[in-house]
């Protein structure tokens, strides 16, 4: 399969309402994995998250993290996609923040769950913010 099939067919898992995991350490290397919404761009990974979250405390002291989103499908194949990288922590603006969240929680909740009086909180909660991984390695397998 050449590079441009892979990328199409990978765009197209990673478009899937799938779990992701993701992956931070803190200053000890303690690794501290948990399961996150996303949005994928075709370059970046994005995440909401909270400034007060043990993900976010540690990408402050250390920006290296890993996601990885994964299906088992039948007879046990695994496919996945692995990506390894610095995160950047996104403040602003607050309006490209709102305009990436409803995306997110639209992604999981659908159009009308996404209208819910928890999720319009935390779309315009300034404590929110966007954890962003532009990959510096992807890895993938069973493609």
């Amino acid at each position: 399969m050449d590079n441009k099939a892979e990328n199409e067919i990978i765009n197209s898992f990673l478009e899937q309402p799938l779990i992701a995991r993701l992956a931070t350490a803190d200053r000890n290397g303690q690794p501290h994995v948990v399961p996150v919404w996303y949005l994928w761009d075709g370059e970046s990974i994005w995440i909401s998250s909270y400034e007060t979250t043990n993900k976010v405390r540690d990408i402050k002291e250390n920006p290296a993290i890993s996601v990885v989103i994964d299906v088992t499908g039948d007879a046990g194949m695994t496919r996945a996609v692995v990506f390894e990288g610095k995160a950047e922590l996104v403040r602003e603006p607050r309006d490209f923040l709102r305009e990436q969240f409803t995306r997110i929680y639209q992604r999981y909740l659908g159009k009308e769950g996404v209208l819910g009086a928890d999720p319009q909180v935390w779309i315009k909660d300034p404590q929110n913010l966007l954890i962003c991984l532009t990959p510096e390695k992807t890895m993938t397998w069973n493609w």
